[in-house]
């Protein structure tokens, strides 16, 4: 139960992060708060935009279905079943692989590091760590 919490409240801060990035992207925000010039690079770099999406609207998604499945995960009648923490292992892992692949982009291709970006790194590799362990605790439980 506590790593649906932790992952739950870490969804909600990387939710935050995405919507600020999109907020951006559409053009409703006029400058990145980031301190290095770095955020505007990559955010307006040609790999910003993956199949005609932001790669904000992906992050958006992404922790808004992380969030919404360890809220669910949360309900009493699914505090014992393993398809929460499955879910959330399975989400997770996909997330935290194209993060590998966006910090390769930003490291080797736009030579450029956004802190928000960092951040959100940071954030799902914290929610990819949680879900395995709370996965694999689960598993060891039933």
């Amino acid at each position: 139960m506590r790593s649906r919490q932790t992952i739950a409240l870490l969804a909600v801060i990387g939710l935050f992060i995405s919507l600020y990035l999109s907020l951006y992207k559409v053009g409703l925000i006029g400058t990145l708060q980031c301190g290095t010039g770095s955020c505007e690079l990559v955010q307006t770099s040609r790999w910003a935009v993956i199949l005609g999406i932001p790669v904000a609207f992906y992050g958006v998604a992404g922790y808004a279905m992380l969030l919404g499945v360890a809220l669910v995960g949360l309900q009493p009648r699914f505090l014992t079943r393993r398809g929460p923490a499955v879910l959330l292992a399975v989400l997770s892992t996909i997330g935290w692989v194209f993060t590998l692949y966006l910090t390769y982009v930003e490291l080797f291709e736009i030579h450029a590091i956004c802190r928000w970006c960092v951040g959100s790194a940071v954030i799902i590799t914290a929610i990819w760590i949680t879900a395995l362990l709370g996965w694999r605790r689960q598993a060891i439980s039933l």
